[in-house]
């Protein structure tokens, strides 16, 4: 059905073992069957310029952000019972407040953007564990390492620790030169990132390299 416009492309995600392509659009989120198109559930949530992707958890529930005019995430429980597919709020959080950046999720809490600053939030209940620099940017997930790769509006790349204890920015760099609203890429040990003008690539070290 006609969602109205979005910014926010078509996700695959498995969701109580069906795998399903769930899309946000102005008239809220929906899961459809990748091979036949049926819609499986929709939950409706009324917004402008949908931009953001959603997240799983690992518990299989939806981390959902709203952009627009008014900006904040919200908890999906997406179930399947014999009567059909069933969508329960969990919880609705301010904690992040993202507008066009994706967050991340590791160890039970979410790491994103509430304005223009890094945040992190817990996935029990949605708190806010510390607020952290202003970036405005995006963030890439080295899970092994628990830390993040932050892109920032302004060019500068940072590390930051993806811990819920406190905000630990361990080091900053100029990337590209002037404004990026690209998403950096990472292939390897490879950081691709670029901007209107200007693309780089950045060789990070490996674990045990000096």
């Amino acid at each position: 059905p006609n969602g109205g416009k979005s910014y926010s492309s078509p996700h695959l995600v498995t969701i109580d073992g069906v795998t399903q392509v769930v899309h946000m659009s102005e008239a809220g989120a929906t899961g459809f069957s990748p091979a036949d198109g049926k819609q499986l559930w929709t939950i409706a949530w009324p917004g402008e310029d949908r931009i953001l992707q959603p997240t799983v958890t690992a518990e299989g529930d939806l981390l959902l952000g709203a952009s627009g005019i008014d900006f904040y995430m919200r908890r999906i429980a997406v179930t399947r019972a014999a009567t059909g597919w069933k969508t329960t709020v969990r919880w609705e959080s301010r904690g992040l407040q993202p507008n066009f950046t994706d967050s991340v999720i590791h160890r039970g809490h979410a790491y994103g953007f509430t304005g223009p600053r890094l945040a992190c939030i817990d996935l029990r209940d949605g708190t806010r564990k510390w607020r952290g620099a202003p970036y405005t940017g995006f963030s890439i997930l080295l899970a092994d390492q628990g830390l993040l790769l932050v892109l920032s509006e302004k060019g500068e790349l940072a590390l930051v620790e993806a811990t819920p204890a406190r905000f630990q920015e361990l080091a900053r760099l100029r990337a590209v030169n002037g404004r990026s609203w690209n998403h950096q890429a990472l292939a390897g040990d490879i950081l691709l990132a670029r901007n209107a003008s200007e693309m780089v690539a950045y060789r990070l070290p490996r674990a045990g390299n000096k």
